[in-house]
């Protein structure tokens, strides 16, 4: 094997390398007994490239630059696969998002039509009927009337669920701090709260307030825990939020709650981290960088 030295590149020349490729690109690698470039680079943890050592036997020295010149075109080569890994984690991202905000909007759909929808039904039937019955001064009229009022009453109660499943409006009113000890309060578990009073962005408080539901949600679920606690952070201009408990562990990070929700923090720069240890406990905890 030689080294030549080809429009100021650095090339090995091997007969009959090209012999298995095809195209007039091949043909002429052939013709010039070219093998491949070969990059003069240091070792690099981007792309794992290794130095090569070399020899040159052609009477035209190469170029004072030659080392330089390969080691920055490793760099490029580096950043350009490490972009472009960037932009599929990015395209699945986004496609997971896409996924979950269409599935949450049919969730708000089926529960409007099996519910609340179907609630206002059976009142406006009932309430017809308690008119009918009213107008022929039957005496059913007062039964069907308070049967209307408890369809109502439910119809009412249903449809602020729905919304605290979609935002509650302690958060939207009152900030992080109080949604979340709204939350605490009507689950079945002591959990100690320790969050910042402090008004933040919408959509940082919505997404600390969903990672404290879902984490929690899980902890009740699948946990069995005796306790748990909740901190929400501001330091350094990043907002930091941890769920612990001291259940079982095992969690997967790879749940689509959790995926979902480091989606939603990639929207905003931010990071999530699971530790779950068998029979350990579980830590779910984010870090979401605050706007200047």
């Amino acid at each position: 094997m030689e080294l030549r030295h080809v429009n100021s590149f650095v090339v090995v020349a091997e007969e009959g390398s090209y012999e298995d490729a095809h195209g007039a690109l091949a043909e002429r690698g052939r013709t010039a007994g070219i093998r491949a470039i070969v990059p003069q680079s240091r070792p690099s943890t981007t792309i794992g490239a290794s130095t090569a050592r070399v020899r040159w036997v052609d009477e035209e020295p190469s170029p004072a630059d030659s080392e330089e010149r390969m080691v920055q075109f490793a760099e490029l080569l580096g950043t350009a696969i490490a972009n472009a890994d960037g932009r599929d984690q990015l395209r699945a991202s986004r496609a997971r998002l896409l996924t979950e905000g269409d599935e949450a909007r049919r969730r708000v759909v089926r529960d409007l039509h099996d519910g609340a929808q179907q609630r206002q039904v059976h009142t406006i039937i009932t309430l017809k009927l308690a008119l009918r019955a009213l107008r022929a001064k039957d005496p059913d009229a007062e039964s069907l009337v308070a049967e209307a009022l408890d369809h109502a009453q439910q119809g009412h109660a249903e449809l602020r669920e729905l919304a605290h499943g979609i935002l509650p409006s302690v958060l939207t009113h009152g900030g992080l701090k109080p949604a979340v000890d709204t939350l605490v309060a009507r689950l079945d578990l002591p959990v100690e709260v320790d969050a910042a009073a402090e008004r933040l962005p919408a959509a940082i408080e919505a997404s600390a307030y969903f990672i404290v539901a879902e984490a929690l949600t899980n902890v009740v679920k699948h946990a069995h825990a005796k306790h748990a606690a909740v901190t929400a952070r501001v330091e350094a201009g990043t907002l930091r939020v941890q769920v612990r408990d001291d259940g079982i562990g095992g969690a997967r990070p790879d749940g689509s709650g959790l995926v979902g929700l480091a989606d939603r923090l990639a929207v905003l720069d931010g990071q999530l981290r699971v530790e779950s240890p068998a029979d350990g406990g579980t830590l779910v905890a984010a870090e979401i960088p605050i706007p200047g």
